[in-house]
């Protein structure tokens, strides 16, 4: 419960934040503030049960029949990374505080900055690969609105795109190779996986698992080539920039390569595609740092470069170089988020982040650039810093014998050359920025920022020093604790000691040292007249991302749409009833229809003819559309309630209760729909000739034919094949026993298949939602829909006549009508409250109950009017789908709670006074939620296709308030 408290604290700040009015920003601050602060002490605390190999863990069961559930589990390096995620996490929080306007919306970015943590908590807590990868997708979407947080910013819009879809599409890869993994293995278990490193790289599912696996990592962490998305992700604030894209999300990938190494690792495909896309981005993006203008791309390619130093140090494949790469991830955490901190501080002073334009910093915010100097020198591996040791590490590793090769041999060359570099970009964002003339026409004088502002940044160049002079007393027990929890039995022996004598580590230091120097001074004057780097300026990622997107979602698209697309609706149902068909004949062709017994039909002449009547009508139907589109309508669904019959016929009175009510109910949505659906079009224009015409309805009618003797010979032979392996007869024998009810069709959906269930709801709110939000700016157009000449010659006669005895009788129909559709709203109330409470034991239940109770509202809509129902019902369907949708919810996680799989139902037996001894379950609980949304949805949709078709025909206003004019958000909500 420990780490499902640690795990939930952020997603519940996340919801209370958003909540906050817009101005709140010091409320805000102190909200976001304290869940980090209180994450942080919280996973500070369980220090002492990780030490010497411990592991802390929490599981409960999912879905138990798949073998899935949800398991938390915080072992060392789990440790390390959720101390950096919360303490890092609060340092930005305290930052934002003082960097963000008023006038920007921060409730929202507080928001979405607390989701964030908690989706990264998420991938370091799990203990399950595909909770892993949910999480891991989690992260994806929320670090798109962070970077697209100034929507109005093209470039923020661009980079999240960029950002979305590279990282995006990398997890749909891990998502596939966490699949193979699970098949290998034979469980998605956390610690199984890890245990089973023979079994896996001996499978030959080993490869294609594990270059899907890298695709996962490299893409987040970016890695070449696919690096292209992070400079242009720097859009976003700078927070995000020091907190996602320095100390948590690009870390992901590296934590996962060092995370599963245990299982992926020792081979030489390991060695080679880790190893070279490390070395690969370690000198591209050290290379192409020097180049930058900006400051923010100067630290965003620099990231790039220290990413693939630890991709590298984790794929050189062995236990030192895995303690190295941890060890680099904790050290580029802090002086990387510093370095953006004091780069923020550097545009918010002075207006400006283009180097070319800022020099002589020092003199106007000397303890900034103090801060600022002390983080680049770690980055740059200077001594008695942090950055230094693990570099010293990186050196040492490189050195080794791997496999012998010649790139193995001049590892060490070529290393020492990328470091040059990362001593030549440090040493330019010192000396550009800080030192020469005072800077010349800045849009604000720079002095230095408020203290707090400045403190997040002072802590961790405080950490910077301390770990870089002390690093025994310091941060070796925490390496210890982070390494061993990776490495097991395999930690070797290691020294963090600052000097280890004249070692060849410390002369490639030196020489990456002195390099780095004569790099800058010989490129300082082009750095000050060129934009970008020579000869690679010509080729850029984002070029080639954007010529991938234009070619797939323009022209494949169109290409696509001018080949399948079409206007009118039936050609679409003909290509997905004749895929459908044809689908459904391959396993019919490879295995046959097998029946129980050669068929005796048995002749019911009430039966025959009742389908007799049902197939009239489906015929009629068919016919009638191509004239009489209301005649249609009511043709199909005379079929319907033929359907229903035959249901009750076959003694399903839940089907047939749930069949009536939906033909009710789409019926009308369907009448007021057809008010505004466009003329038709003839499918070869007005010119056609007539044979061509008969051969499109001859198509059609064998294409409806085919499918229909299809699916009726399937269901004919599925309810004729023996039951003896059948899912329904356990069913049948459990429903009571394991789900307290009789109702053998609601237990199933309430309970044994509640998962489904669940999604089937949330997947009609979203219908819902969608329904109403395009139809609320739709206007149809006015020719669409002409209302018949004779009627308007009817009411027109009527006006001049008021006398006249039809239009008296039309109107004492109309109002007798009115009347009892009014009456009938309490009778169908409680008559759905009747099946709501009957359900878990006779036909019933809550979708039903909710149909039912959509119905007496549609009734009232059209006895009433839609303004006297929404300025007297307040129906507010929006309020009742989230609260079903909750209920639902809670319901399923109140199990997970105590220990049960998601869902499960609690039934027992409760007395009451004067009733006596009642069947309760907590299934019943569920079923109200599900009572609610169906309300909610129905009546949503309701509300979307009434207005537009009152719209239409212009409805005067009467009440106060016209029936065409557009419900309002409170009355929605």
């Amino acid at each position: 419960m420990f780490l499902l408290a640690v795990l939930a604290l952020p997603f519940a700040g996340s919801c209370t934040a958003a909540l906050l009015r817009v101005n709140a920003r010091n409320a805000e601050a102190w909200l976001a503030g304290g869940v980090a602060l209180a994450a942080f002490s919280l996973v500070g605390m369980a220090y002492p049960s990780v030490t010497n190999g411990g592991v802390v863990c929490w599981r409960t069961e999912w879905i138990a029949e798949l073998g899935l559930e949800f398991a938390l589990r915080l072992d060392g390096f789990a440790w390390a990374f959720a101390m950096l995620i919360t303490g890092i996490g609060f340092l930005v929080v305290l930052y934002t505080r003082y960097y963000m306007s008023p006038s920007d919306p921060v409730p929202r970015f507080f928001s979405l900055l607390l989701a964030f943590m908690g989706a990264m908590l998420g991938i370091v807590l799990s203990g399950n690969l595909l909770q892993l990868v949910f999480f891991w997708e989690l992260t994806s979407l929320f670090s798109f609105l962070l970077i697209s947080y100034w929507h109005h910013n093209s470039a923020a819009r661009d980079g999240a795109r960029m950002a979305l879809v590279v990282t995006s599409s990398g997890g749909l890869c891990l998502f596939a190779g966490v699949l193979l993994i699970g098949h290998i293995v034979g469980s998605y278990d956390l610690d199984k996986v890890l245990t089973s490193g023979e079994a896996i790289r001996s499978h030959p599912l080993y490869v294609p698992a594990l270059v899907l696996i890298l695709l996962g990592a490299l893409t987040k962490s970016a890695q070449f080539p696919f690096h292209f998305w992070l400079p242009h992700a720097m859009a976003a604030p700078t927070p995000v920039s020091a907190y996602l894209h320095s100390a948590t999300m690009v870390k992901a990938g590296v934590f996962l390569l060092v995370r599963l190494w245990p299982a992926l690792g020792g081979s030489n495909e390991w060695l080679w595609l880790v190893g070279s896309a490390g070395l690969i981005t370690f000198l591209v993006g050290a290379f192409l740092a020097v180049f930058q203008q900006d400051l923010k791309g100067l630290l965003a390619y620099s990231t790039i470069s220290h990413l693939g130093l630890i991709t590298l140090l984790t794929g050189l494949d062995t236990p030192f170089g895995q303690i190295a790469a941890v060890f680099h991830i904790m050290n580029h955490a802090t002086f990387k988020a510093s370095l953006f901190m004091a780069a923020g501080i550097i545009d918010h002073e002075t207006g400006t982040r283009d180097i070319r334009r800022l020099s002589g910093l020092y003199a106007f915010m000397p303890i900034t650039a103090t801060l600022a100097m002390v983080a680049a020198g770690s980055m740059a591996g200077v001594p008695l810093l942090n950055g230094f040791l693990s570099k010293e590490m990186f050196f040492a590793e490189t050195i080794e014998v791997h496999d012998n090769s010649l790139v193995d041999r001049a590892l060490p060359y070529i290393v020492t050359a990328a470091s040059t570099f990362t001593v030549a970009y440090s040493l330019r964002f010192i000396r550009d920025v800080f030192f020469g003339p005072a800077p010349v026409g800045l849009p604000r004088t720079p002095h230095e920022p408020p203290l707090l502002m400045r403190l997040p940044a002072e802590l961790l160049v405080l950490a910077c020093v301390v770990v870089g002079i002390a690093p025994a007393l310091t941060v070796a027990p925490v390496l210890d604790t982070a390494a061993g929890a990776v490495l097991g039995s395999n930690m070797p022996e290691y020294s963090l000691k600052i000097w280890h004598g004249f070692t060849p580590e410390l002369l490639m230091s030196v020489l990456a040292m002195v390099g780095g120097v004569g790099v800058y001074v010989m490129l300082s004057s082009y750095l000050l007249a060129n934009e970008g780097p020579p000869l690679l300026g010509r080729f850029s990622g984002k070029q080639i991302f954007d010529w991938m997107m234009v070619t797939l979602s323009w022209c494949l698209a169109r290409w696509l749409e001018s080949k399948l697309g079409t206007r009118r609706l039936q050609p679409q149902l003909r290509v997905l009833a004749a895929t459908a068909f044809l689908a459904a004949l391959l396993p019919l062709y490879s295995r046959g229809l097998p029946l129980a017994d050669p068929l005796r039909p048995t002749f019911d002449l009430a039966f025959a003819l009742l389908w007799t009547v049902g197939a009239a009508c489906a015929v009629g139907a068919a016919i009638e559309a191509k004239f009489h589109r209301v005649v249609a309508l009511i043709l199909l669904g005379s079929a319907g309630l033929v359907t229903c019959v035959t249901f009750v016929w076959l003694s399903a009175p839940d089907v047939a209760l749930t069949q009536i009510v939906v033909e009710t109910v789409t019926t009308v949505l369907l009448l007021l729909g057809l008010r505004w659906l466009p003329k038709r079009i003839a499918p070869a224009g007005a010119e056609a000739p007539a044979g061509r015409i008969r051969w499109h309805r001859m198509r059609d009618f064998a294409i409806a034919l085919s499918v229909g003797v299809g699916l009726a010979t399937l269901a004919f032979a599925a309810m004729q094949h023996p039951d003896t392996n059948s899912i329904s007869r356990y069913f049948v024998e459990n429903a009571y026993t394991k789900g307290g009810g009789t109702n053998v069709v609601n237990v199933i959906l309430v309970d044994f298949r509640g998962f489904d269930t669940m999604g089937e709801i949330t997947v009609l709110a979203v219908v819902a939602l969608t329904v109403y939000a395009l139809l609320r700016r739709f206007r149809p157009a006015p020719e669409s829909i002409p209302v018949p000449e004779q009627q308007h010659a009817q009411d027109s006669h009527d006006e001049a006549h008021p006398d006249r005895q039809k239009g008296d009788t039309a109107k004492d129909t109309t109002e007798t009508a009115s009347l009892m559709m009014r009456l009938m709203f309490p009778v169908i109330g409680v008559v759905a409250v009747f099946l709501l409470l009957r359900g878990h034991d006779l036909p019933g239940g809550g979708f039903v109950a909710g149909l039912a109770m959509a119905t007496a509202f549609i009734l009232q809509y059209m006895a009433r009017g839609t303004t006297w129902v929404e300025a007297r019902l307040h129906v507010m369907p929006v309020r009742w789908m989230g609260i079903g949708l909750l209920l639902a919810g809670c319901t399923g996680a109140a199990a997970c709670v105590l220990g049960y799989p998601f869902l499960t139902s609690y039934f027992a037996y409760a007395e009451l006074p004067l009733v006596g001894r009642v069947p309760t379950a907590s299934a019943f609980l569920f079923d109200v939620g599900v009572f609610s949304l169906v309300i909610g949805a129905t009546v949503l949709m309701l509300i979307a296709i009434a207005h537009q078709s009152l719209r239409r025909y212009a409805v005067p206003p009467q009440s106060g308030r016209g029936l065409a004019s557009e419900p309002s958000r409170e009355e929605l909500v």
